[in-house]
């Protein structure tokens, strides 16, 4: 049976901005499924690349967009004779993921060697923990945002299989003109986490929501970036469909995903490509695909059906790794990473956030949910740490004004040239009414230029103070009355809301400086 397109304009989605351009394909791929009684299934596998300052097994250093194969030692570019050396900092930052995640960390994991050629990976070989990884279980309770805000949100779990450490390999550079591909090793030897999920997922925009999730616990706990447009955060995503009742389907992985929208476009793709194929009668090839962002489609790489053998091995020159949740009376680790002291130094968590917020400010979810996804958190807080300021109208300028600001000059909030005094000295004096909110948008956008000024000496250069003198805001509130006769009829006959229409005028006017409060009374005044 034909599935029924609803196209429905999705509203901001509390998960990530990117959700929210008009476009949403949720109810499209879910009604496909539905009516054609089939079910998805699917799994992810994410690279998580551990923010530190050096590789996991050498000195080299991780800076993202440095030159070209500037940051990459002996042992990153596989010269014989070097040898690894374990980067505690790497280790340190998987366990602190792992605790976050609910997983079990091992006492003791162990380093394998996976064998596979690429040009981008010197060695012809990864260090892995493909036996004995670092932790394993878990699971990450995360929500679904419907695009009808009224409704509450939808709260999920999934399970995790492992979180591993490994490699990550260089990049390969392609000049299709000239033929030829160029080598960067400067990411080869980059400390990764790979966090294996259960296929727990059911569709592209359930498996986004955990992602973001994710994104959010990372960066929250400073162990990755998260900045997937810069490859720090990478997924894989395992699909298949099949029909209730009957074995799992074949499944098609999707590989190196870079965004959340990505995620959800690439796998319902997935889904519905899945399914056109096996009702049309033919088989669904088990294989390795890419996303291409531009078309919305995948592409097909290579095929899986031929079982590689990567030739694991341990890893002969590292010993196994001892993490303790105490060192008392264990002699010989006295150097190993103690579970309870990383314990200690967990931040509050995304989903603890949510609650404290909403319970402490009196904040709606979907005001909280903007906060937290664009790590406003800390600035808000800064700023509520003066008396007498109101949260909720803190929070609508942050989110509704400043942010569209910095997104205008492609800035985050931790990247704000605004600083929190200056924000904090521009919401006082809209407070007291010294200016309007017109002017208030004006003053940000100045100062996101010029960020050394104050709004104070910005408002006197300019005269954007709010006008409140009664004898000169009466004028212009005698020509709104006398221009729009039919809106003081409709004011006199009880439409209340028909004063809009003459306040509106007497702020054209005056250049939107006058001070609304006084110019509704002078108006009603005018108008009884």
């Amino acid at each position: 049976m034909a599935a029924s397109i609803r196209y429905v304009p999705c509203k901001t989605c509390g998960f990530h901005k990117s959700f929210s351009r008009y476009k949403f394909h949720r109810f499209y791929s879910k009604n496909v499924r539905l009516q054609s009684g089939w079910k998805s299934v699917v799994g992810l596998e994410i690279h998580a690349q551990i923010q530190s300052n050096s590789k996991l097994f050498s000195a080299s250093a991780t800076k993202y967009g440095s030159p070209i194969n500037t940051q990459v030692s002996f042992f990153d570019a596989a010269l014989p004779g070097t040898l690894p050396v374990l980067n505690r900092e790497c280790v340190a930052a998987g366990v602190l993921t792992a605790l976050a995640l609910n997983c079990h960390i091992n006492s003791v994991s162990k380093f394998d060697r996976k064998h596979y050629f690429y040009a981008d990976l010197p060695a012809g070989y990864q260090i892995t923990q493909q036996r004995q990884p670092l932790a394993v279980g878990g699971e990450v309770c995360y929500m679904t945002v419907h695009p009808n805000r009224q409704l509450p949100p939808t709260h999920r779990k999934v399970r995790l299989i492992q979180l591993q450490l490994e490699q990550d390999s260089g990049k390969s550079l392609h000049d299709p003109a000239g033929h030829i591909s160029l080598i960067d090793l400067n990411r080869a030897g980059v400390g990764l986490m790979e966090i294996v999920t259960e296929p727990d997922f059911t569709d592209g925009d359930d498996a986004a929501a955990f992602v973001k999730e994710l994104q959010l616990i990372l960066q929250t706990l400073g162990t990755c970036d998260g900045k997937m447009a810069e490859g720090s955060l990478r997924v894989d995503a395992n699909i298949s469909v099949h029909k209730p009742g009957q074995p799992l389907g074949v499944r098609s992985e999707v590989k190196n995903i870079n965004s959340t929208r990505g995620v959800a476009k690439a796998i319902n793709f997935e889904i519905k490509r899945h399914i056109k194929e096996l009702e049309a009668g033919r088989e669904i090839v088990n294989e390795t695909r890419s996303f291409d962002s531009h078309t919305g489609k995948t592409i097909a790489m290579r095929d899986k059906e031929r079982l590689i053998d990567y030739r694991f091995m341990p890893e002969p020159n590292l010993p196994p790794l001892h993490v303790c949740t105490t060192v008392t009376g264990q002699a010989g680790l006295e150097d190993a990473l103690v579970i309870d002291q990383i314990q200690a130094s967990m931040p509050q968590l995304p989903t603890e956030t949510r609650a404290r917020l909403q319970e402490q400010y009196g904040l709606s979810l979907s005001v909280v949910l903007t906060l937290i996804n664009e790590r406003i958190v800390p600035y808000f807080e800064t700023v509520m740490r003066e008396k007498n300021r109101d949260a909720k109208s803190v929070a609508n300028l942050l989110v509704n004004e400043l942010l569209g600001q910095l997104n205008s000059l492609s800035l985050t909030f931790p990247d704000s040239p605004i600083s929190t005094e200056q924000f904090g000295e521009l919401y006082d004096m809209f407070q007291r009414r010294e200016v309007s909110f017109d002017i208030v948008r004006k003053v940000l956008a100045e100062m996101c230029l010029n960020p050394d000024s104050t709004p104070r000496v910005i408002v006197t250069a300019n005269d954007w103070f709010q006008i409140q003198a009664v004898d000169r805001l009466a004028p212009a509130c005698e020509e709104a009355v006398h221009q729009h006769p039919r809106s003081v009829e409709e004011y006199k006959r009880g439409n209340y809301k028909a004063i809009r229409r003459l306040v509106n005028h007497v702020q054209r006017n005056m250049e939107h400086r006058a001070d609304p409060v006084v110019v509704i009374q002078i108006l009603k005044n005018l108008m009884d």
